[in-house]
């Protein structure tokens, strides 16, 4: 039985349809679209209007429209056959798990991440990490892996996009209402709120522990503004990434220490501790803290915390790496290292990596230590994560560092439009959701007509331009600016995506080095293209805001303005929006500096073909039929000469090779024959491979089961 700690605020709800709130209090609907239609259909302007959200919608309800969808056959018939699949989804004994590995019946995964992207009305997440954190605890659920996630609530989320008429970004954070989202506090075996203590310089914080039910996962996120806190303290976990180094160190130390604190309250006992990135690298401290103190020395406790471990690294990019200069360590864990038995130098060098400013605690250099399996995540990355640790490993070739690489996949059902999905069940079978990393099964969509394939996706794409000009028209109504001439978009011409985190090696800008080139390109007679943009850059990256402003004042230019537009505030909805609808998708970083990248495997499971520079996962993937290669592997010594090159390489692709393959070779009906088979080779070649059920099958046969065999660390 749920507890509500809100029940008081909710709309009476018929007794026919009540189980309407609890299914709102598993995230198992943010999978399962005719679970939200069950929402949408009650109030189709409310559910837009919560964005989504049915605590909230629940809370805002009129009464009547409940009682109106209680007494409707054709409703209560719906309502029924998605709760019956919720129940059986729940309470199924013949998991994907019990099948492989029915003897593991003590495994427990915990998994830490900074940030976790589950649905667009919970905005604690920024971008890849947490969209891949989020997809990994949905698999986890529908594999039935024992797993339970940890992290922050952030009650303020990641900002709000906001452009000014110059283009500029600013954030905009608005408070989270917690009686709005699916969190219950989280109790002990004793029906107790959990609260964690952690201690920080001349004071110790407090973090209230909330619960988050994915499916079949346990999500634990904390919350530290509660009485008694200090002010600065109640806002440590308000921002994700936001304030300075020593609010980063503050987070990160709650994160760790506070969530193995966290899961020992509640009485979980985990065979396997996930480092997802270096943010939770701390938690290998406490539980060495735990061994130390019931009699093991340093290292007997360190050998048991690295038997227990596993680390995955996100990124190849030096910065993305968090690193704390020795003095903010000193004054942050002067009490620690004494509970370790250790001298300060000896705690130091537990991470010490010498940078060019000086000597600092590496958080990825500690996960690396402490841990018996560590992977990047491409194939690429795992070769380039050898290359940047190897100092740690003296007397070892870059190829014999024990970095090994999972390439990353995202969750189908998460991911996959409904209409797609029709699709795919009338020609892989109705089964075919149980067989997802079958590359046999996924030949059979060379079955699905060309006609009805076709017609599906420009369905699909007719939806992307519709939201997308609802987006923009919101944005200029917003700016108090006459918008531009309509349509601004037009479904019949060859569509391309670009959105992601506006770092500056993703090269936002590369289409725009020869713009008269690309005026020539878009505006072809009988070739047209149009481009959609969307993406954020991080508050403090000016350099990435200024990315933004580029492509967002080229998008007014006579010759660009109608053809390329960036939609605000990009976040799960709009990148679903996005994968679902485009016919391209577009993906330029700075070779090798994309670890790994999960929107294009997004589009492709959608039919979209990639047009992407060989890096992250892409080369794994690219077969010369699917998609398309910008530039070549070679590696340069001068990033202009590589920038132009590839954007020369990209000019001639969309020019010659794309374009052309999109207007050309139509059947009597219109019917791009050509086009269909590259887009069908995309989805056969990618959706399997690239699916979060490949990957957390890989995660289990490599890192989780061999760690997990030995059991639980011993307890006090």
């Amino acid at each position: 039985m749920l507890r509500f700690e809100h029940e008081i605020l909710f709309t009476p709800c018929p007794e026919r349809i009540a189980r309407l709130r609890e299914l709102a209090y598993n995230l198992w609907w943010t999978w399962h679209p005719e679970a939200q239609d069950l929402y949408r259909s009650i109030d189709p302007e409310l559910w837009e209007l919560v964005y989504h959200n049915p605590v909230e919608f629940l809370r805002d309800v009129r009464q009547r429209k409940l009682e109106a969808a209680a007494n409707d056959p054709a409703y209560l018939k719906r309502y029924d056959a998605v709760l019956k699949s919720f129940d059986s989804y729940m309470r199924s004994e013949k998991t994907w798990f019990r099948k492989n590995y029915p003897d593991a019946k003590d495994t427990l995964i915990a998994y830490f991440s900074a940030e976790f992207g589950l649905h667009e009305s919970l905005p604690i997440y920024s971008g890849g990490l947490g969209i891949l954190s989020g997809d990994h605890i949905k698999e986890a659920s529908d594999m039935g892996i024992p797993l339970v996630g940890v992290g922050f609530i952030y009650p303020q989320g990641y900002f709000r996009q906001r452009i000014d008429p110059s283009g500029w970004q600013h954030a905009e954070y608005n408070k989270l209402n917690f009686a709005d989202v699916p969190a219950l506090p989280a109790l002990d075996p004793d029906g107790r709120e959990v609260v964690v203590e952690v201690e920080l310089p001349g004071r110790t914080i407090y973090a209230k522990v909330y619960k988050f039910q994915v499916g079949r996962v346990e999500l634990l996120l904390m919350d530290t503004d509660i009485h008694p806190n200090s002010p600065q303290d109640r806002e440590l976990s308000a921002r994700l990434y936001g304030g300075d180094q020593e609010m980063r160190i503050s987070q990160e130390l709650v994160l760790g220490v506070g969530g193995v604190r966290a899961l020992r309250r509640l009485g979980y006992k985990p065979t396997v501790w996930h480092m997802n990135e270096g943010h939770s690298a701390f938690l290998v401290l406490e539980l060495c803290r735990e061994l130390v103190a019931q009699g093991y020395s340093f290292d007997e406790a360190m050998e048991q915390v690295k038997a227990h471990c596993v680390f995955t690294t996100h990124t190849p990019v030096p910065a993305g790496n968090d690193a704390f200069p020795l003095p903010m360590i000193e004054k942050f864990f002067w009490s620690f290292w004494p509970q370790l038995n250790l001298t300060r130098d000896e705690f130091m060098n537990l991470a010490l990596q010498e940078q060019q400013w000086g000597p600092t605690f590496a958080m990825t250099a500690l996960a690396l230590r402490f841990s018996a399996y560590r992977n990047g995540v491409s194939k690429l990355h795992g070769h380039v994560a050898r290359g940047m640790w190897q100092w740690l490993y003296p007397g070892r070739s870059q190829d014999e560092v024990p970095i090994t690489s999972i390439t990353n996949g995202v969750h189908t059902a998460t991911w996959l439009a409904p209409e797609m999905r029709t699709l795919y069940t009338s020609y892989l079978g109705k089964n075919w959701e149980e067989n997802l990393d079958d590359p046999h099964m996924w030949r059979k969509v060379y079955q699905i007509p060309d006609e009805t394939f076709w017609r599906t996706h420009q369905k699909l794409k007719s939806d992307l331009i519709a939201f997308s000009r609802q987006r923009l028209q919101q944005h200029y109504i917003r700016l108090g600016i006459p918008a531009p001439v309509w349509p601004v978009l037009e479904e019949d011409i060859l569509t391309i995506g670009f959105a992601r985190r506006f770092a500056t090696y993703k090269r936002a800008t590369l289409l725009f080095k020869d713009i008269e080139r690309l005026k020539y390109i878009l505006n072809r007679p009988g070739k047209p293209i149009q481009i959609i943009f969307a993406g954020k850059a991080h508050p403090k990256d000016d350099p990435g805001k200024q990315f933004i402003q580029e492509v967002y004042r080229l998008s007014m230019q006579p010759g660009l303005a109608g053809r390329i537009v960036f939609l605000e505030e990009y976040d799960i909805a709009v990148g679903r929006a996005l994968v679902q609808g485009v016919d391209v998708w577009l993906n330029n970083p700075r070779r090798p500096y994309e670890a790994s990248g999960t929107s294009g495997m997004k589009a492709s499971l959608n039919g979209a073909p990639n047009c992407s520079v060989l890096d992250g996962w892409w080369p794994e993937a690219y077969n010369g039929r699917n998609g398309w290669a910008i530039g070549d592997e070679r590696e340069y010594a001068n990033q202009d000469e590589q920038d132009w090159n590839d954007a020369q390489s990209l000019y001639h692709l969309l020019e010659h090779e794309i374009a052309p393959r999109f207007y050309d070779q139509r059947d009597a009906n219109g019917i791009p024959v050509e086009w269909i088979q590259i887009c069908k080779e995309a989805i056969a070649t990618v959706a399997p491979i690239f699916s979060t059920r490949r990957m957390l099958a890989e995660y289990l046969r490599e890192m989780y089961m061999p760690v997990a065999v030995q059991g639980a660390m011993p307890q006090a």
